[in-house]
């Protein structure tokens, strides 16, 4: 794999979870990357996990699921795919 842009993995992030949570995806655009998108959009764990599972799909990085617990932002997340894809 490449080495993602940041804005790239932030869109992979936000593609990811439009996959899995359709009907949030109008709300993925207002919402502040630092927040806790799980709490924010109230997604549930089983939604975090097919997350991580929808971004190994489309990126090929196995996020562990002990770092689980800080991915919760965009910003978190998409700042864990720039990291590992280099």
């Amino acid at each position: 794999m490449t080495q993602l842009s940041s804005d790239d993995a932030l869109a992979i992030v936000k593609t990811a979870i439009s996959t899995v949570a359709p009907d949030v995806e109008d709300e993925l655009d207002a919402v502040d990357p630092g927040v806790d998108l799980w709490e924010d959009l109230e997604l549930d764990s089983m939604d975090h996990l097919n997350v991580m599972v929808e971004l190994k799909q489309q990126t090929g990085v196995d996020v562990p699921e002990r770092e689980y617990g800080r991915l919760r932002s965009l910003q978190a997340i998409a700042g864990y795919l720039v990291a590992t894809s280099a």
